[in-house]
């Protein structure tokens, strides 16, 4: 894995909290509100200048430039929600390039898990007691934000835990 254990040390702490929030908002709402992909990029910008050599921080802010493109175009298409194809470009900062690879299988077996999850979730009585009115059970779509956010969180805790 290409991501430094202290490259993720330095995000972590600043990005998992708003993993959370973005992850319960879509649950609970089916929105990924502009304040967390405001403040996630904000942490990007700010703590990205510490914890990345300056090429390497402007080439990942290229990139988030680029996934956005891809995402708007996904979107004209009717492909993606805008509130996932924002998050998506503010989060794609975070990933090194040289984890492209990990960085699709894990957004592939989150996403899985997250889809498994969810689906069973909503079928479950005592989930949906400590849950009430949460709209992601009884909507058409499923809550993207929930594997994006999760694939994020889950990737900095492996550049965590593999590389200490």
């Amino acid at each position: 894995m290409a991501l430094s254990f202290w490259t993720a040390a330095w995000f972590a702490p600043f990005v998992l909290p708003i993993c959370l929030y973005v992850i319960w908002s879509d649950l609970a709402r089916m929105k990924i509100p502009n304040a967390a992909v405001l403040a996630l990029g904000l942490v990007f910008v700010t703590i990205g200048l510490v914890a990345l050599p300056f090429d390497t921080y402007l080439w990942r802010l290229v990139t988030a430039a680029v996934i956005f493109a891809i995402g708007l175009l996904l979107y004209a298409i009717g492909g993606i929600g805008a509130g996932d194809i924002k998050f998506a470009a503010v989060m794609a900062p975070f990933f090194d390039p040289g984890d492209l690879r990990t960085g699709l299988y894990l957004f592939a077996g989150v996403l899985l898990a997250a889809v498994a999850t969810h689906r069973l979730g909503r079928h479950l009585r005592p989930l949906r007691q400590i849950t009430p009115g949460w709209i992601s059970w009884d909507h058409k779509n499923f809550p993207m934000g929930f594997a994006l956010a999760g694939a994020l969180a889950f990737y900095l805790i492996l550049g965590l835990a593999l590389g200490a």
